[in-house]
């Protein structure tokens, strides 16, 4: 490869539906709905992405989500959307100006491809771990597509250059507007070169960016770049298949819902003696009403029928690295691990997370239904938080960020070739 900097974010020629096909095409994240919610999903909607994202749905009832024929139909699925016209690639490279609005919440911005490169060199700045598994599901579905599908949700400090872009932007009616499960999905075409040349500059005067959604996205993306430049070793920093699909939003304009733990049952004890066991770290008193916590180191927890509000004794001591002071981190160390015996959240099949969206009658429903023992709600980590832990090179705890609302899939696709 060269040996100059690659940009950190590069405009790309778009693969995008034609206007009149945008609601029909338009479709929730592939990672947010199971292989059933996807089957009722697209019934009438023969041009959802959903038939690209979720190919197992056009499949025999029963077969494995990760069978090479699925894949198979993913690309079959795509190519033929793109024969009939109802994908359409943009001539030449173009930035894309996203606007989401769900209820009084508005969050607009910048869709880009970011540099494989600078994710490898940390300059695109991840806070997760990966899971090798489901790494290989997105290489496997990005190499048959021969397409990032599925965009990276990225946080950027805020920039006075791409507000002013973004505002000239929307001042103009979008590409398209659709509506999906009352979320406002907006895209405006960006080709101006000016424009292209001030977002430009704008990036690369930023020293990072950040992954707030899609860690295993990106981390395929950079594996399937590997695999083509060891190919092509002339590879020059500018081809397609070294960039991903971004949308990188300013990072005061996100929101981050509190990402809550059920857990399947108690360990072998009575609810009597669970209540007590948490009493030896926790203040409890039992709510008329759902707890949503109102502040750090404070929890709700639902079992049999009853809420209860659970406040820290003890905090954790001044000098406690920052990842272990959050409240998902001591509610695993205090109790979680001790009392219910979950001793990695990642790997134990015995809790489950369910985001903060849903609500806590989520929560509740999950318990009465007979699917969990006992839940606990959560109060969200901030943005800044996130941010802290990935310019220090640390992880979040597991499943501890929900961004809200979700990004749509099939709005514009960042082809390899």
């Amino acid at each position: 490869m060269s040996e100059q900097p690659s940009p950190l974010v590069r405009p790309f020629r778009g693969l995008r539906p034609a206007p009149q096909f945008a609601n029909d095409v338009a479709a929730p994240p592939y990672d947010v709905v199971s292989t059933a919610e996807a089957a009722e999903l697209v019934k009438g909607r023969p041009l959802s992405f959903l038939h690209i994202s979720k190919p197992e749905i056009d499949l025999a009832p029963g077969t494995e989500p990760f069978a090479p024929e699925v894949y198979a139909m993913g690309a079959q699925n795509l190519a033929r959307m793109v024969d009939d016209g109802i994908l359409v690639r943009d001539e030449g490279p173009r930035y894309y100006v996203y606007r989401i609005t769900m209820g009084d919440h508005v969050q607009t911005g910048i869709v880009g491809g970011g540099s494989v490169a600078a994710y490898d060199a940390n300059r695109i700045r991840r806070h997760e771990y990966t899971r090798p598994d489901k790494e290989d599901d997105r290489v496997r579905q990005i190499e048959a597509v021969g397409a990032e599908t599925g965009p990276v949700f990225t946080l950027h400090r805020p920039d006075s250059h791409l507000a002013e872009v973004m505002t000239r932007a929307v001042s103009l009616a979008p590409a398209y507007e659709v509506d999906m499960a009352g979320t406002r999905h907006a895209l405006w075409v960006v080709g101006d070169e000016t424009e292209i040349v001030s977002i430009n500059a704008a990036f690369d005067a930023m020293d990072v960016i950040y992954i707030a959604d899609g860690h295993h996205r990106s981390a395929a993306a950079s594996r399937v770049a590997a695999s083509r430049i060891a190919a092509e070793p002339d590879a020059d920093g500018a081809r397609p298949y070294e960039y991903f699909l971004i949308v990188s939003f300013p990072a005061d304009e996100v929101q981050i819902f509190n990402y809550n733990r059920v857990v399947k049952d108690l360990a072998g004890l009575e609810v009597d003696a669970f209540l007590s066991g948490v009493s030896e770290q926790f203040d409890l008193s039992e709510s008329a009403t759902p707890v949503n916590p109102a502040g750090p180191h404070t929890f709700g927890m639902y079992i049999g029928g009853q809420w209860y509000g659970l406040s820290l004794k003890e905090g954790p001591l001044p000098n406690t690295p920052p990842v272990d002071r959050f409240d998902v981190s001591l509610l695993q160390e205090r109790l979680l691990a001790p009392l219910l015996g979950i001793g990695d959240p990642r790997a134990d099949k015995r809790i489950d997370f369910v985001g903060g969206i849903r609500g806590l009658e989520g929560l509740e429903a999950r318990v009465d239904g007979g699917d969990a023992a006992v839940a606990f709600s959560l109060y969200p980590i901030s943005v800044a938080d996130l941010m802290a832990v990935a310019d220090a090179n640390c992880v979040m705890p597991p499943k501890s960020t929900w961004f809200e609302p979700k990004l749509a899939d099939g709005l514009v696709s960042l082809m390899l070739d």
